[in-house]
């Protein structure tokens, strides 16, 4: 059975009992944490990685866009530069997030990382917005492009593009898939200054750079709307994609005897894959308060994925409404 996040993520990590004392009854699947610092450790390995490769080859490519005047080779390195910064934001994110609770932060930093998502989101928005006024500006006012050396270090571009993105596609949560979203950008700006310097180099025709260009700010403004929504969704303490209260709640009350009811069933992220989701059940008379929290949260880890859940136990209807 699917579990409630469904956005490729990690399975979710849910919290404890009735006092959300995480030292009372935790319990995790086999190997979990190890496994969990295993993927933490090579996503930040990934992230170096790729920040070493962008960082080396911006600043080529934005000399180079100067001197032949293309417009796509510049739009790449201008990309390229943000994606550096794009790149370092998530892994210092990556880094703070893993910093321990505190009395200000009481479930922690994860959310550092959605932070970081958000704003490589909107930094993918506005670089869309720049090459698409750039562009209408060059095919107002058209400039002499040197198709050659143009070709030579977009092709260079893709190499390293291409490279990043290799190393950074096994990263699957929302900040790693953020950072892979400007590496993505970078490719397609990379390819369409190949395809404007051909283009220009047998026919001459120069405004195949500006045009390839907004193309491109295009499929940038699809990729960072998505990682945008995606973590504003998170910071606004959005549910699961995929959570449906009432297969949970059909689910608990079909599986687990002497469950009446189950009501305030809510979920949402802290980080965009660490999911917090909390309850009230209603109990037949003379039910041990902690074999129901028991029973709720194995039921939960066996048919959503569920390893960390707060569960409130009542006995009579609940006094509080609804939400």
């Amino acid at each position: 059975m699917r579990p409630l996040g469904t956005t490729g993520l990690p399975m979710l990590s849910l919290g404890g009992d009735m006092s959300h004392d995480h030292a009372k009854g935790e319990k995790h699947a086999p190997g979990d944490s190890v496994e969990h610092d295993h993927a933490i450790t090579a996503s930040d390995a990934r992230l170096k990685w790729a920040l070493t490769l962008t960082a080396g080859f911006m600043g080529l490519e934005v000399v180079a866009g100067l001197w032949s005047g293309s417009l796509a080779l510049l739009a790449d390195a201008g990309h390229m530069l943000t994606d550096a910064g794009s790149l370092a934001l998530a892994l210092y994110a990556a880094k703070a997030s893993r910093r321990s609770p505190d009395d200000r932060r009481t479930y922690g930093y994860g959310r550092a990382r959605v932070l970081a998502a958000f704003v490589n989101g909107l930094s993918l928005l506005l670089i869309a917005a720049w090459i698409a006024i750039e562009a209408a500006q060059r095919l107002q006012e058209p400039v002499p492009i040197l198709a050659g050396p143009m070709l030579g270090v977009a092709l260079a571009g893709l190499g390293v593009n291409v490279l990043a993105y290799l190393i950074l596609r096994g990263g699957s949560d929302l900040n790693s898939r953020g950072a892979l979203a400007h590496v993505v950008g970078d490719l397609l700006g990379s390819v369409a200054a190949i395809g404007a310097a051909v283009i220009i180099l047998t026919t001459g025709w120069s405004p195949a750079d500006p045009l390839l260009s907004v193309v491109v700010a295009v499929l940038i403004v699809r990729t960072g709307w998505r990682i945008t929504s995606e973590s504003a969704h998170a910071l606004l303490e959005g549910s699961p994609v995929g959570y449906d209260v009432d297969r949970v709640r059909k689910s608990l009350l079909r599986t687990i005897p002497g469950l009446l009811d189950a009501h305030h069933v809510h979920a949402w992220t802290v980080a965009a894959d660490d999911i917090y989701v909390s309850l009230h059940v209603r109990a037949s008379v003379g039910l041990s308060v902690d074999a129901v929290i028991a029973d709720v949260r194995e039921h939960l880890h066996a048919e959503f994925g569920a390893r960390h859940v707060t569960v409130q136990v009542e006995f009579e209807r609940c006094a509080s409404p609804e939400h």
